[in-house]
């Protein structure tokens, strides 16, 4: 959508009558009380309190975090909510006698309180941890399982090892209704009808049997019992594909939509005793009686904490882009979406914008009095100049007084401004993927690149420099329609002709910087560590010489450089008289043309790295004698330096940054390096000198302001970005209408995660919805200590049943056999009454003493806990040997087994070892990709799976395997579920497009798109847009369109938790059946 058709949508926005147009309210997590006489909900990161009726609604539970998810105890005395004023969300219980709050779980994951037990003695909530020990799930935090713990706390008891959302315990007890998750999937996403569409099943407690009560297609949630427990009361898009109120009885039959909302989802169902249902639509809340229309309620917020206009925010360390001034002593950087400018030498600072928009893309003007920059205004992005307006103050840090104009604005996106070297032009993105360039004096644009050689999957990934007399471009481009390979181009700035692919390769080659009249540099993944599908591979600096001469003198000895050296100098000093007289005829600031060779120029390029690794950002020195580079080859970048002259690679700085770019300023001396954040100067010479620049500075944040905006900037980049451009047929005009207004209801970031998921979720597409960030302080982290324990009644401990392997018990698994109890944490005391996450947190890496008891002996061991990273690789490990093994069981030790979890270089490599190492002689092999979460590998997988064998090695009368040497060419089974994801999901179509082999499993939803997961500018939330379709040869998108398998099996709950796994035993039968 451009930018008349958003304003086009705000007008709408505004002329909307107040009884049309939605409000600003946000009110959700609905829970109203037993006696159906007030109603909890969350709103502004508060629990608010109103009556049944309405009015006004007084903060109930009021805290610097967020609090939400309220629940009801079965009595009405205590309530049940999610906090995380910790960290993450944990559970707490507030009684609602004497008002006192009293933390219930401490682990880092998330935990939601559900429900309570029915003598109220426990409360019920959902975690994502890991599976019990005698599961045969997948080992996944995203498979949330269901917990109960005390009312007075201590360690949590696991209830259902397999994923349990929504848990209510029905009034006798005996029963638990709860709501499946199959897969990964935002759980806002709407209008999904696919195998992975949640539904709501039913547990009985005593016999342990699991009943599915809903089969429609689409999603059910959220189920709540009637009093007398023969009524479910649940969420259901089936009838119109929105989420509306229905009842069934418990078995699950004689279903009845109660409510006839036609858009936007009603959400959070609860009921009272007496029948009443309370629940939020759209922002507001409403009751019902089964056989009435809902009410809306007209509530009113009593304020619960006061909401700052504006915020605080230190900007040191937290820089995301730089620049350098052509001085070298200034440094411009943006830092929370806005622009500073810092000298180098002191720190001192000064703040250039002040806006809620965000600020990117900085690009100085040769005299360093002003900068150009793009912004994102009125619905799109331009290009802004701001310059110090007094002659008489030389430097922007010490200036007082700034003219800020507008460069290029339009109706589309314009950004990325790269000034000329001659400060007369300047080179922009148009519409993301087209450069065009701007002549200042006369504001005409021409366009060099045309939008057809580049699509921009992210912004940003387009790299473009100028030439330095001013008169041509190089950038990265597509020279002949293989996208995400692209070549170096060279085209004239004024596009009187097309680019020239300079490199003419079929690697990737990125970001052009064009360092003199003789040498273009450039990134080139040619010589480098190929990596397995998108995920890039070791790269080099390349130099392309322009002309012969140039690429000869490269090659010069250092001999041959030093005598070079000497008869310039005296040839200057033999001219130098004539020099001085064309001077005075010469501008001096008038850059010599560029002559360039155009023929074989392929052949005068030049690797000039001498290793390949994960490269960063580079420049070299002007006399071209040295190269700096970051380079990752142990744990984070480093700076290198590459000596022409010397002929020698050094590592200049160590740094270990996980993020680092480097710029240098025009006279080669000092370079500025940004590194997770932090400037820094670094002075070159015979060795590399560090001192930090001390920018100092802060942003008066206006959340509320900035909130508006990053809602305007979600909203427009996925109008822009999605990969259809029907947005799945659903109006995205009306969702801006139906949502903007809400935007001034919140007051936190989780919220508008909440809120944008929801919008999002409308386009039902996969890699949608907003996420939020919080922040765990190293106190607050869980560790693991290596050990599946259990809380067995009875037992005045925590019970191990397994010890994981190199785990930081792994050496003492002996010692610790399943029974073994664990007792304390440095002496305090882990049971059911003490619990073990608030034992054991902020102890990572620490020497912590764990107590144990044999029945027979207490003792102690000392160990290191680990990270929960660890523990899930540990359990993912344990999983596949577990797989494995039953394969070799169930085949006679025939066949071969591979798992695949996500799609990426190390996966592959995995499976490659597997194959050609422990499966080399199998007669087969069985690919299990169950919850493949996705990446970019099917083309490598499909190649690896789809050999033939053509020859033979014979040596001697010994044959061996000839080719396809290191392609499968023996039969394969390819095992699926609902859980595979995004490429996950490309993968299987590739399989049975190319008729590999049978497809074993349950359906596979369609959601095979690429996505680009963009950070917003608070640092906070991260939303996705599916902006690359995948579609068959047909024409028709893989997204939405699923897969069934050939053989169709399902491990039921029941199977899972006692360890069987009838879907990996069926794919042994079927490939076993192959020849």
């Amino acid at each position: 959508m451009n930018k008349l058709s958003l304003v086009a949508v705000l007008a709408t926005v505004s002329a909307c009558s107040t009884a049309d147009a939605p409000d600003a309210n946000w009110y959700r997590n609905a829970a109203i009380s037993p006696d159906g006489q007030s109603i909890l909900f969350s709103a502004k990161g508060d629990i608010y309190q109103v009556p049944v009726a309405g009015g006004k609604a007084t903060p109930l539970i009021s805290d610097a975090g967020w609090d939400g998810h309220p629940v009801w105890s079965h009595d009405g005395k205590s309530v049940a909510f999610a906090s995380n004023r910790n960290g993450s969300l944990d559970v707490y219980l507030l009684d609602l006698a004497d008002k006192q709050t009293k933390r219930l779980t401490y682990h880092s994951a998330n935990d939601v309180p559900t429900d309570f037990t029915a003598d109220n003695s426990q409360v019920l909530f959902s975690s994502g941890r890991m599976p019990a020990a005698s599961s045969s799930g997948f080992p996944t935090t995203s498979m949330q399982q269901l917990y109960s713990i005390d009312i007075s706390g201590g360690t949590p008891t696991m209830v259902l090892t397999t994923p349990a959302l929504e848990a209510q315990v029905a009034p006798d007890g005996r029963t638990i209704a709860y709501m499946d998750n199959k897969g990964y999937e935002n759980g806002q996403r709407k209008h999904d009808v696919s195998a992975f569409a949640r539904d709501i099943w039913r547990y009985d407690v005593k016999s342990g049997k699991h009943t599915q009560l809903t089969t429609f297609a689409g999603g059910d949630s959220s189920p709540v019992w009637s009093k007398d427990g023969t009524t479910l009361y649940f969420l259901s898009e089936q009838g119109d594909s929105n989420f509306n109120v229905w009842q069934m009885d418990a078995n699950g039959g004689s279903q009845k939509q109660l409510s006839n909302f036609n858009t936007n989802p009603v959400r959070s169902l609860s009921v009272s005793d007496n029948g009443m249902l309370a629940y939020s639509w759209h922002g507001n809340l409403y009751t019902q009686l089964p056989d009435q229309e809902p009410q809306r309620l007209d509530v009113s917020l009593l304020a619960a904490k006061s909401s700052l206009a504006e915020q605080t925010i230190d900007i040191a360390g937290k820089a995301s882009t730089f620049a350098v001034s052509p001085s070298g002593k200034e440094v411009a950087f943006v830092a929370r979406g806005e622009l500073f400018v810092a000298s180098v030498e002191y720190g001192t600072t000064v703040r250039l914008t002040d806006t809620p928009e965000q600020e990117r893309t900085i690009s100085w003007f040769p005299d360093g009095r002003g900068i150009a920059y793009s912004a994102e205004t009125d619905g799109a992005w331009g290009i802004y100049k701001i310059a110090i307006a007094d002659d008489d103050e030389p430097y922007f840090f010490a200036a007082t007084k700034f003219d800020t104009s507008t460069v290029l604005k339009g109706e589309v996106d314009i950004f990325q401004p790269l000034v000329s070297p001659d400060g007369e032009k300047l080179a922009y993105l148009h519409k993301r993927d087209e450069i065009r360039v701007l002549d200042l004096a006369s504001g005409k644009s021409n366009t060099v690149f045309a939008g057809k050689y580049n699509y921009s999957y992210s912004d940003g990934d387009i790299g473009f420099d100028w030439s330095p007399d001013s008169q041509w471009l190089a950038a990265s481009y597509v020279s002949r329609g293989l996208y995400f390979y692209t070549d170096i181009g060279i085209a004239p700035a004024d596009g009187s002709k097309p680019p020239v692919d300079v490199s003419l390769s079929g690697y990737g080659e990125y970001l052009p910087d064009w360092i003199s009249a003789d040498l273009l540099l450039f990134v080139s993944d040619q010589y480098g560590e190929r990596a397995h599908g998108s995920w890039g591979g070791e790269a080099d600096v390349m130099g392309l010489f322009l002309t012969q001469d140039g690429f000869e003198r490269h090659h010069m000895s250092k001999e041959e450089r030093e005598l070079l050296a000497e008869a310039q100098e005296q040839a200057e000093k033999d001219n130098k008289d004539q020099q001085e007289e064309e001077s005075k005829e010469q501008d001096s600031d008038q850059a010599e043309p560029i002559k360039i060779d155009w023929q074989d120029m392929d052949e005068r390029v030049v690797r000039l790295t001498k290793h390949s690794s994960e490269l960063g950002s580079f420049v070299m020195t002007p006399n071209m004698e040295k190269l700096y580079y970051l380079a990752e080859f142990e744990k984070g970048y480093d700076l290198w330096v590459q000596d022409y002259k010397e002929n020698s690679t050094k590592l200049a700085l160590k740094l270990g940054a996980s993020s680092a770019s480097l710029e240098l300023s025009d006279d080669g001396e000092v370079a500025v390096l940004l590194a997770d954040g932090a400037l820094s100067k670094l002075t070159l010479g015979n060795s590399v000198e560090q001192s930090a620049i001390a920018a100092s500075g802060s942003v008066a944040l206006k959340a509320d302001a900035e909130r508006r905006y990053m809602f305007e900037h979600l909203w427009r980049q996925t109008d822009d970005k999605f990969y259809r451009p029907t947005m799945h047929g659903i109006d995205w005009d009306e969702m801006y209408r139906q949502y903007q207004p809400k935007i001034a209801g919140l007051n936190n970031n989780k919220d508008f995660a909440d809120l944008t998921s929801e919008m999002l979720g409308e386009l039902n597409a996969s890699h949608t919805g907003t996420y939020f960030r919080s922040n765990v302080a190293a106190a607050a982290t869980t560790p693991s200590i290596g050990a599946l324990l259990a809380m067995v009644p009875g037992k005045d401990g925590l019970t191990v049943e397994e010890i994981l392997p190199h785990s930081p018990l792994g050496k003492y698994a002996d010692q610790l056999t399943a029974g073994v109890l664990l007792t304390a944490v440095d002496g305090q005391p882990v049971n059911r009454q003490n619990n073990l996450a608030k034992a054991l947190n902020g102890k990572t890496g620490q020497r912590t003493r764990m107590t144990f008891n044999n029945g027979k002996d207490s003792f102690d061991l000392v160990i290191r806990p680990k990270s929960l990273a660890d523990e899930s690789a540990a359990m993912y490990k344990r999983w596949v040997d577990s797989r494995r093994a039953l394969v070799e069981k169930e085949s006679g030790g025939k066949l071969a087994y591979v798992h695949i979890p996500q799609m990426n270089d190390s996966a592959y490599r995995q499976v490659h070892k597997e194959l050609f190492g422990r499966g080399f002689d199998k007669q087969g092999v069985v690919i299990d990709t169950r919850f493949n979460a996705g990446g970019w590998l099917t083309d490598d997988l499909v190649t690896l799976f789809s050999g033939n064998e053509y020859s033979q090695m014979v040596a001697r009368g010994i044959t061996s395997k000839g080719n396809s040497m290191r392609r499968w060419t023996k039969p394969s089974v390819l095992l699926v579920n609902e859980g595979n994801y995004s490429d996950g999901n490309c993968f299987p179509n590739g399989y049975r497009d190319n008729n590999i082999g049978p497809i074993v499993g349950m359906p596979v939803p369609g959601t095979c798109t690429a996505v680009w997961w963009e950070w917003l500018q608070s640092g906070d939330l991260v939303f996705g847009i599916p902006q690359l379709g995948v579609a068959r040869m047909d024409g028709e998108f893989m997204e939405n369109v699923q897969i069934e398998p050939d053989v169709l099996v399902n491990n039921s709950k029941e199977a899972t938790l006692r360890g069987d796994d009838p879907q990996l035993e069926r794919s042994v039968k079927e490939l076993l059946k192959l020849k």
